[in-house]
């Protein structure tokens, strides 16, 4: 069973088993044309010079897709178009991008027939294909995740894409937003008794007949936004130094007392629910506390969890509907 959500690389075995939006269209005045060039440092400490605000961007990751649409910038190649357009419909495609191959392994053909002025990728992607990318053009490397600061880690990420497409302006307004939705969100969950209150966030799914599940600890970016609302993390294992996101199983969930237990699925990947499927009737499931007294919320389909400033914000709307309704 191939479960998109899945391809996300982490940095440990473990985490192997394994956001209204904002991104409205740009104002004329926030996207500067400019002529000088740029040279940027990307992740691994390479230096990126471009002649000029890059044009045509190709994007081989999804938060990074997510990261130009919101700065305005059409992707001329995206890596697993219909992927993209299951999982990240908080912020949908604007275009219609040519289909660079998988996110683990662009089509370097594809992408060289597209002639880009950049590529945007992350430190995801293993080193091998980023040297062959450089031979076709200018690479941009953003870091994937940082667990000990995930939400300054992505609006780093948006800062140095904005400077490479010369939208720094753009950034600065997704930023404000950004900080304006979770500052709404943490007053209305404030103001419905919820300040302080107890979340744990989990994804998961199914292979052989098997319920793995993935605890958002405090250290992944939903974890971090979940803090910035003003609600607790009722995780006690310790996630992956990337993402933040730990393993367990049903039976791990007896650790979690009486909480908001949250999570995500997608009605176009059969597998990604079994919270609201195969656990229906499982006893130990059906036991649980917030099971008992329906505190089980599945958020909105398509929103990103591994996304940008956009699809964090369509998380916190999400949240803050269900927990508030």
């Amino acid at each position: 069973m191939r479960r998109l959500l899945l391809t996300v690389p982490l940095a440990t075995a473990t985490a192997l088993l394994l956001t209204a939006c904002g991104t409205t269209e740009p104002a004329a005045d926030d996207v500067k044309e400019s002529t000088e060039a740029i040279t940027l440092t990307g992740a691994s400490g390479e230096k990126v010079e471009l002649d000029g605000p890059a044009k045509k961007v190709v994007g081989t990751e999804w938060n990074v897709v997510e990261s130009l649409i919101s700065l305005g910038v059409d992707p001329v190649g995206v890596a697993d178009v219909k992927g993209y357009t299951t999982w990240d419909t908080a912020v949908p495609l604007e275009n219609e991008p040519k289909d660079i191959g998988t996110r683990g392994e662009p089509s370097m053909d594809a992408i060289a027939s597209l002639k880009p002025d950049l590529i945007v990728t992350t430190t995801d992607l293993q080193p091998n294909a980023v040297k062959q990318l450089r031979k076709v053009a200018p690479v941009l490397e953003v870091k994937s995740a940082d667990a000990s600061d995930p939400i300054g880690r992505m609006l780093e990420n948006v800062d140095l894409i904005a400077q490479a497409t010369g939208t720094t302006e753009r950034a600065a307004t997704l930023k404000k937003d950004f900080e304006a939705k979770l500052a709404a969100g943490r007053k209305a969950l404030a103001d419905a008794g919820l300040d302080g209150a107890e979340i744990a966030f989990a994804d998961g799914y199914v292979n052989s007949n098997q319920v793995s599940l993935r605890p958002y600890t405090s250290g992944s970016l939903i974890g971090a936004v979940n803090e910035r609302l003003g609600l607790r993390n009722a995780w006690k294992q310790k996630g992956d130094e990337a993402y933040g996101l730990a393993a367990t199983d049903v039976e791990g969930l007896t650790d979690l007392g009486k909480v908001q237990f949250v999570h995500i699925g997608n009605d176009q990947d059969p597998s990604s629910d079994p919270f609201g499927k195969e656990l229906a009737k499982n006893s130990v499931w059906t036991s649980l506390p917030f099971v008992k007294s329906g505190d089980v919320h599945r958020i909105d389909d398509g929103i990103w969890m591994f996304g940008g400033t956009g699809s964090m914000e369509a998380y916190a709307d999400s949240l803050v509907a269900a927990l508030t309704k």
